[in-house]
């Protein structure tokens, strides 16, 4: 069992920089790969961004290339999500998700998630 909680969400200014976090609990969090996803008022969840188990692979969603970069530290049990360069549309509420499996960009492979923490980039 694995409990995750985001926090690091906030109100900034489009071109800005947030830090997301996300702290797990449990012994076997560095088994699992992390994703983070995010979901706009009327949109439906959508992958941001994946990491493998060890930090080794990272992977992103071609719209927060180059932008965003996923982070983790197993010793402490917490990823991070480093958003750069925001943009309006990235508003959003954020989740982090952890997974047994290999396929990153997929929400049905994620056996946890954390409640979300809600990004608002103005204009």
């Amino acid at each position: 069992q694995v409990q995750l909680t985001e926090s690091g969400g906030g109100l900034v200014q489009a071109g800005g920089s947030l830090r997301l976090s996300c702290a797990a609990s449990g012994r076997t969090f560095s088994s699992y790969a992390m994703g983070w996803f995010r979901q706009a008022p009327g949109k439906e969840r959508e992958y941001v961004a994946g990491i493998s188990w060890s930090g080794g692979s990272t992977y992103y969603a071609d719209f927060v290339k180059g932008r965003f970069t996923i982070s983790r530290d197993n010793a402490k049990n917490t990823a991070s999500l480093q958003m750069d360069s925001l943009k309006p549309e990235d508003t959003a509420v954020y989740y982090c998700a952890a997974s047994s499996t290999s396929r990153y960009s997929d929400s049905y492979w994620y056996n946890y998630w954390g409640q979300g923490t809600q990004v608002t980039v103005s204009s």
